[in-house]
């Protein structure tokens, strides 16, 4: 019988041979039962951790609280807990806007299954959104990160960082980021990305010791805005944005017409009023869909007796930058700038003149011309940001902005540009302001029409 086979054996396997008898087998099973009764039944939790493409980013994450504290909440009022259902197949991955996604796995014992199922809480996923909300630069040092030449570009900078305050703007800015991904909380593909989300690196209030000159000072990425319109400077636009429903043909600088030449854009407008006109006697129209319809026909008629009388900003010619229009429109704080104030990008070692010319969202910042972003990186496009990395210093001189607004002039913006760099210390050796060129196409017939404004020269705001 030494040679015959037990019925628990695989055919074809050899036993191995067993020292000590049945110790083995009998240590062997309990070591099991304890790993199935740690991974199922153990209290608490064993975590399961999705590791993105880029783990140096994870492990800052990981980080442990008593290490890195995660700054107070930005926002009193507490988190409202929400359950929401998935009602559509979705990966967490790709709608994870760059988060790094920590997954847990917890299982317990419960009722019977016909109950279970039918019970709410049974079958859940917690989630969490942590968020560390990033302090404003204002060393000389941290300044320093953005552009490594930036105390040799403005001499007089280092001074005025000594007494440098954090802008309220700053603060302001991430509990608007905060407040925005609150609302938008059971949305994952709604979320501010990664990217969007830490898009300032610092906003200062500087003051220059002897001249008195105030400064608002930003460093943030650079993303790319393509509004504007001007028919006196452009009277032809292509048909793709004529007839475009998303391009604005407004920005907050803006000017009395200068000409007869209709706005390129009051085309595509009244088009957009026809089709509405159609929709609202169609059959079937509901009378929600009309109510909107009416709105936007009146929204429309109102931008068309706009372009009709005021000229704007081009963005594809134009260098100007965007400040939230939470800041431009404020009267009461000295430093923060308004519509017109000029201002100097600087990137690398390039200075460029330009004025503050539109408003944008009180949620992100960071934003300039395409006419701006192409000169710093001739693949920009509306589409495509010419500086993704916090390396952009925008130098703005508040309530410098010329009254009433006028017909852009670049070469009077350089000189205004260079007359106040120089009151905060002027530029270092070897640097200078770039100089831009007057790209709108040269008409006979606009050129020889008269260019005296053709209304009250009250070119402020309204």
């Amino acid at each position: 019988m030494g040679n015959s086979q037990s019925r628990h054996e695989l055919e074809g396997v050899n036993r191995r041979e067993q020292k000590g008898g049945v110790f083995w087998p009998i240590l062997t099973l309990v070591l099991a039962v304890l790993l199935v009764w740690a991974l199922f039944f153990k209290p608490g939790k064993e975590e399961l951790t999705i590791v993105p493409e880029e783990p140096e980013r994870f492990y800052a994450a990981e980080r442990p609280a008593e290490e890195e504290p995660v700054p107070a909440p930005v926002v009193a009022d507490p988190v409202v807990p929400l359950v929401t259902r998935v009602t559509k197949e979705a990966d967490l991955q790709k709608l994870s806007k760059d988060i790094d996604l920590k997954i847990d796995f917890q299982a317990e014992e419960g009722g019977v299954a016909s109950v279970e199922r039918k019970k709410r809480g049974s079958y859940q996923a917690n989630y969490t959104l942590n968020l560390i909300l990033p302090k404003a630069a204002q060393t000389r040092e941290e300044v320093s990160q953005a552009n490594s030449k930036l105390m040799e570009i403005l001499p007089g900078l280092e001074g005025m960082l000594e007494s440098a305050k954090i802008s309220p703007w700053y603060d302001q800015l991430y509990e608007n980021k905060v407040t925005r991904m609150r609302k938008n909380l059971s949305r994952l593909d709604s979320l501010l990305t990664r990217h969007n989300f830490y898009d300032c690196q610092t906003m200062l209030n500087l003051t220059h010791a002897e001249s008195g000159q105030r400064v608002f000072l930003l460093q943030a990425e650079m993303d790319v805005v393509s509004d504007g319109s001007d028919g006196d400077r452009l009277a032809e636009m292509p048909d793709e944005i004529v007839n475009s429903t998303h391009y604005q043909p407004f920005t907050s600088y803006s000017w009395p017409k200068l000409t007869d030449v209709p706005n390129p854009m009051v085309a595509g407008w009244r088009k957009r009023i026809g089709n509405a006109d159609e929709e609202l006697t169609a059959a079937g129209t509901t009378e929600a869909r009309k109510q909107w319809l009416r709105e936007r026909k009146n929204y429309l008629q109102r931008g068309i007796e706009d372009m009709e009388r005021r000229s704007f900003l081009v963005a594809d010619y134009d260098p100007f930058i965007v400040i939230p229009v939470n800041v431009i429109t404020d009267r009461e704080d000295a430093f923060a700038p308004n519509v017109g104030d000029y201002a100097a990008v600087i990137y690398g070692e390039k200075i460029y003149p330009a004025i503050v010319g539109d408003g944008g969202p009180t949620f992100k910042i960071g934003e300039a011309s395409l006419r701006l972003a192409k000169e710093i990186n001739s693949r920009a496009s509306p589409y495509s940001r010419p500086v993704s990395d916090l390396t952009v210093t925008y130098v703005v001189f508040p309530r410098t902005g010329e009254t009433p607004w006028r017909v852009p002039d670049y070469g009077f913006w350089k000189s205004r540009c260079s007359e106040l760099l120089d009151s905060i210390g002027g530029l270092g050796e070897g640097y200078e302001l770039h100089e831009w060129t007057d790209l709108f196409p040269k008409e006979e017939s606009v050129e020889g029409r008269d260019r005296s404004p053709s209304g009250p020269a009250d070119g402020g705001p309204e």
